[in-house]
């Protein structure tokens, strides 16, 4: 089994790149849906934000008001800090543990890892990290037409992440994904090629 990290900043097309990846035979591990459940109505997590910044990041129904946490760590630096305590640990130990249950498997296992740091490579015994990247008009473009977001906001998020080229520098491929799908799909078919030989050397 071959353990690969995707990683990419906001509105690069990650998701993109590892559906296409999924759909050639890949088994895919998200760290953002893993965010999701572990902060479910009577999880620990969900406690533990709750004890940190109060019971208004809570919704109607029980449930994390994301946008109420985003508020409140967005601008505060100790706050944000606090979150990322609290949450990625909880995170990691879930990849680490569903990482575990595929060691047997055969094939490409992919981490979507949107926050993906050097010690991810140790912790998670990655064998390579791609990572997918594009010049941040086309990333601002790509927020506000497909995903709603205003052109301020969709630069400050930007501009809150790490450099392109700290990434880069994490990754084994880099695939830069500046044009259309189809051309994503191609840049697809080459990199899955290059994993699945990486895969049976491994093996």
């Amino acid at each position: 089994m071959l353990a690969v990290a995707i990683t990419g900043g906001i509105g690069a097309g990650k998701s993109a790149l590892a559906d296409l990846l999924v759909d050639k035979g890949a088994h895919l591990i998200d760290a953002d849906v893993i965010a999701r459940e572990i902060v479910e109505p009577g999880s620990p997590v969900l406690q533990d934000l709750i004890d940190r910044f109060g019971q208004q990041i809570v919704d109607a129904d029980g449930g994390l008001d994301r946008q109420a946490v985003a508020d409140a760590v967005f601008t505060d630096p100790e706050a944000l800090s606090d979150l990322n305590a609290i949450v990625h640990p909880a995170i990691g130990a879930e990849m680490e543990a569903q990482l575990a249950a595929t060691r047997d498997a055969q094939g490409v296992v992919l981490l979507a890892v949107p926050l993906l740091r050097p010690e991810h490579r140790t912790d998670l015994k990655l064998d390579a990290v791609i990572v997918v990247d594009c010049p941040v008009e086309v990333a601002v473009d790509r927020l506000i037409e497909f995903r709603g977001f205003g052109e301020a906001d969709a630069r400050a998020r930007i501009a809150a992440q790490i450099s392109r080229e700290e990434r880069a520098a994490l990754g084994d491929y880099v695939v830069m994904n500046d044009g259309d799908l189809l051309q994503l799909e191609e840049q697809a078919d080459m990199l899955w090629s290059e994993l699945v030989d990486r895969a049976q050397d491994h093996a």
